[in-house]
């Protein structure tokens, strides 16, 4: 779809970047040219995906918890010394688990609303007022969230993190306009990646007679349209969230109430 050398020159940033949806993002930047930087919470994960990534191009890694704050800054100050700038950020790190409403203990609701929002925020505004907002040299940031159009029954403290970031995107890709700087979401639905192994193994093997297409997607298509949405051919797109779901947002449903 692009040519192989469209990002050449460019460094991105993927939270997250060492599996599933984010190795697959990670792998995509690569192979178009891009320097990657791969951040998350497990260095084994991250050295373990660097093997295969630095085969493609130059990948460093760098172990945090974007809870974190001061983890954060510490990963930009990172990226400065090794590369001096940075182009790209995908949020993509973020996790949750399926629960009742009523079942979440508060530890439960604070660790994912902390990771999936405030982590988000944390990195966002930390590689912002680093590097894209500084004489308006500007930037692209992709939020990875989740297809949670109408409502996520059975994780809500997901759903109102994630809906948390979707608004974050609109806000700040207003705010940031006259700055260089485009922002967007990219809103999964059920994708087949290592992500499906927190759930049930009899809801995932159910899963795709839910979806509109009668299957999963893939971390490739995902990958796919983040690099779009990062690339030059989107300059004229902010403050956008685009489903890739298989049209599940219009119909269907992960398990039955």
């Amino acid at each position: 779809m692009f040519q192989s050398d469209i990002m050449k020159g460019k460094v991105a940033l993927v939270t997250g970047g060492g599996s599933g949806i984010g190795y697959a993002i990670s792998t995509h930047f690569l192979q178009h040219g891009a320097r990657v930087i791969i951040a998350s919470r497990k260095q084994e994960r991250l050295d373990e995906a660097k093997k295969t990534l630095s085969k493609l191009g130059t990948c460093h890694t760098f172990a945090l918890d974007i809870r974190e704050e001061d983890q954060v800054k510490s990963l930009a100050a990172f990226i400065q010394e090794k590369e001096g700038r940075l182009d790209y950020l995908v949020n993509n790190a973020g996790g949750q688990f399926p629960s009742a409403a009523e079942d979440i203990s508060p530890n439960g609701w604070k660790a994912v609303v902390n990771t999936n929002l405030n982590g988000t925020w944390f990195v966002t505004q930390t590689m912002a007022k680093t590097f894209f907002l500084p004489e308006k040299k500007g930037g692209v940031i992709t939020n990875i969230i989740l297809n949670h159009y109408r409502g996520m029954p059975g994780m809500s403290h997901s759903a109102a993190a994630r809906a948390g970031v979707d608004n974050l995107t609109k806000t700040l890709a207003i705010e940031w306009i006259n700055k260089n700087i485009r922002i967007n979401a990219v809103a999964p639905g059920i994708i087949k990646s290592s992500g499906l192994d927190n759930y049930p193994e009899e809801l995932v093997a159910e899963v795709s007679k839910t979806i509109p297409m009668k299957r999963m997607g893939t971390v490739d298509e995902v990958a796919q349209l983040v690099l779009f949405l990062s690339s030059s051919f989107a300059d004229y797109i902010t403050g956008e969230t685009i489903y890739i779901d298989g049209g599940s947002k219009l119909w269907g449903s992960m398990w039955s109430i």
